[in-house]
């Protein structure tokens, strides 16, 4: 008995001491839907700061969540697809694409049927789990579903009572929201810019004016005229937000979760946006019917609450040549970013800028005298908002070049047309290019001066982009570096400008290879690369990587590139870069049993580094750096992510300076 409270005491301690992370819990359970078939139910309670990816990712991203079931010699089928949780779609900047991922918890679920009695049903899942500053290499768990019992199963094998339920079969069954507020947050800010920005066209700005006075002289006293104005704006909110819930609903939150790595949707908004883009700078105008105009303007005449409601829907059509195009971004980038109700919350934002201007001129009427005179500046606002759709629409082609990896726009070519496109952005607002509608410009305004400088500048800061700057204000829109014609900079090739290990792929040691775009000296392999080591007289520093680690790519590409910090990386020491999720199978002769799940096999080369880093160094997350010498000891701590550069460069001589 004392034996064993000791091992109990001596296990805990080593886990709450060791760096073994395990954010993600599993757990199971069934629902019935007839007397064959059932519904597998999976859910993920993930830690909070930490993410789960989805399913379905771009290839070149991380490494995606996947379900396999046993199906015991064809006596178990699986009908359809593992379905999924809505989750949270961001643009990722250093995969530079969309990705798909779950916070706090998700739940999967599975249809299948069985041709005799079953008791259980086997499955595995492996999946991949980072946080802001690190990620774990893929795990694999073994998943039980009682098919006889109605329990709750969990990942450590016991068993909670948990009501299970038979369930008509075309039922489908709600999943909890667990999409970001954050983004919400975001598509509601943008909406609601955009709203105003809408507010300065040549359809909508002129309508303020003569909208107020229409309420405010129609009206027998102040306070109605106030009532009606805000009747009349609660009225364009109402009209927008169902115009999103149309979207939404027309869509469903599947086709919305598929848009951001769909290659059909994604040129079909680059096409939309290229027509937009074409109409706002004066090339045609996309107006709705005027048979639609003329109906609802009758319907308005009929006064009270549906008459003030139709004055409403007119103003949305009148104005459509100009919010047309800028509702139709919103509710693209709104869908996009795989929330159900973003395009919604998209409209919400819009509206409610477009609607608070004629609310609060309608309290304060004399404000109406301080509003600028009509003119041409609003022909300008809606040719600068026609630049800004050009450029978008090149992020959605950029998209599906991306998932399609055809490298027809590749990063210098995205650049290219992002500097051409401002570019002449800037020569407009200088008043050297005129469009159609523009009036002659005899001077310009120190507005417009200054936003032309603005967007000038703006232009002069991508061009170094081309020789391969990170560009980190954009760093959302254009294609990642390493998806480049030429990842080391235009003009450079991948032999040149001082690599002092070695210039010369012909001269590189036995398993050694140059990482770009810098030509840093790297092994895959631990035994090739301490050999060299030794060879050289350099100390070993140990990279536990990912090709799917975010946080080891913001590393390379914004600590490792500085120049003290390279100059360490390429003379001081031999970098050996162990891939924890490189899926590459073990030659034959080197699969062996884990030791950290007896009876399974390490069947991946990542797998092998990852039980290395497991139990060598009680960690498991990426990116983990050590320095050592050549017995295998540790010249310093080992270190995660850490963006600081001095610090890291303190780390990096203090261990160094350690090495006999």
């Amino acid at each position: 008995m004392k034996k064993t409270v000791l091992i109990l005491v001596l296990v805990y301690c080593s886990n709450m001491f060791s760096q073994i992370l395990d954010p993600v819990k599993w757990s199971t359970s069934v629902e019935k839907i007839s007397e064959t078939k059932y519904k597998l139910i999976t859910k993920a309670s993930i830690e909070s700061g930490w993410h789960l990816y989805a399913q379905n990712v771009p290839e070149g991203g991380p490494i995606p969540t996947t379900f396999t079931y046993d199906d015991e010699g064809g006596a178990i089928k699986i009908i359809g697809n593992t379905s999924e949780d809505e989750g949270h779609t961001v643009d990722d900047p250093v995969f530079g694409m969309m990705i798909k991922f779950f916070e706090k918890s998700a739940v999967f679920e599975q249809t299948i049927e069985v041709s005799e009695d079953k008791k259980a049903v086997n499955g595995t899942v492996e999946f991949m789990v980072c946080d802001d500053s690190r990620c774990l290499p893929p795990t694999e768990v073994d998943l039980v579903f009682n098919l006889a019992a109605n329990t709750l199963v969990t990942e450590d094998g016991t068993n909670t009572k948990e009501t299970v339920r038979t369930i008509p079969e075309n039922e489908t069954g709600p999943f909890p929201e667990s999409g970001s507020k954050k983004g919400l947050w975001g598509i509601f800010f943008i909406a609601f810019l955009s709203g105003f920005a809408a507010l300065l066209t040549p359809c909508v700005f002129p309508m303020i004016p003569m909208t107020v006075s229409f309420f405010t002289k129609q009206s027998k006293n102040k306070a109605k005229g106030i009532r009606n104005a805000i009747i009349y704006g609660i009225s364009i909110i109402v009209i927008y937000v169902l115009l999103g819930t149309l979207v939404s609903l027309i869509f469903g939150a599947d086709a919305l979760n598929a848009l951001s790595t769909n290659v059909w949707f994604n040129v079909a908004f680059f096409i939309l946006l290229l027509v937009f883009a074409a109409s706002f700078l004066g090339a045609f105008e996309i107006m709705l019917p005027h048979s639609w105009a003329n109906k609802v303007d009758r319907q308005a005449d009929r006064g009270g609450l549906i008459g003030i409601f139709f004055m409403a829907l007119a103003l949305a059509i009148v104005s459509f040549s100009c919010t047309g195009p800028i509702v139709g971004t919103l509710l693209v980038e709104a869908a996009a970013g795989g929330n159900q109700i973003g395009p919604i919350i998209g409209m919400l934002g819009f509206s409610l800028a477009i609607a608070l201007p004629f609310a609060l001129f309608a309290a304060f009427p004399g404000w109406l005298n301080s509003l600028p005179k009509s003119g041409g500046w609003l022909n300008t606002v809606k040719v600068v908002l026609g630049f800004l759709e050009l450029a978008l629409a090149f992020k959605f082609l950029s998209n599906a070049d991306l998932v399609l990896q055809l490298h027809w726009l590749e990063r210098e070519v995205f650049i290219s047309i992002w500097i051409a496109i401002f570019g002449a952005l800037a020569f407009y607002l200088f008043g050297k290019i005129r469009l159609p509608h523009d009036s002659p410009v005899t001077y310009i305004s120190v507005g417009r001066l200054g936003l032309g400088l603005l967007v000038l500048s703006f232009t002069i800061y991508m061009v170094p982009g081309l020789w391969g700057a990170p560009l980190n204000l954009i760093s959302a829109f254009p294609p990642p570096q390493h998806y480049s014609e030429s990842p080391y900079g235009v003009g450079h090739t991948q032999l040149g400008s001082g690599n002092v290990q070695g210039g010369n792929h012909d001269d590189l040691p036995d398993g050694a290879h140059l990482m770009p775009p810098h030509n840093i000296l790297t092994f895959n392999d631990y035994g090739k690369g301490l050999a060299y080591a030794k060879k050289v007289g350099k100390p070993v520093m140990i990279d536990f990587t990912g090709h799917a680690c975010v946080n080891c790519r913001k590393m390379e590409q914004n600590v490792w590139v500085k120049p003290k910090i390279l100059d360490i990386l390429k003379n001081d020491v031999v970098l050996i870069s162990l891939y924890v999720d490189d899926k590459r199978p073990l030659e034959a002769g080197e699969v062996v049993e884990s030791k950290l799940k007896p009876g399974k096999k390490l069947k991946y080369i990542g797998q092998k580094w990852s039980e290395l880093q497991t139990i060598k160094y009680k960690t498991n997350s990426q990116p983990f750096y050590v320095l050592m010498d050549h017995n295998e000891q540790n010249l310093i701590e080992p270190v995660g992510y850490t963006p600081d550069v001095e610090e890291y460069y303190t780390w990096l001589k203090t261990g160094i300076s350690k090495f006999e």
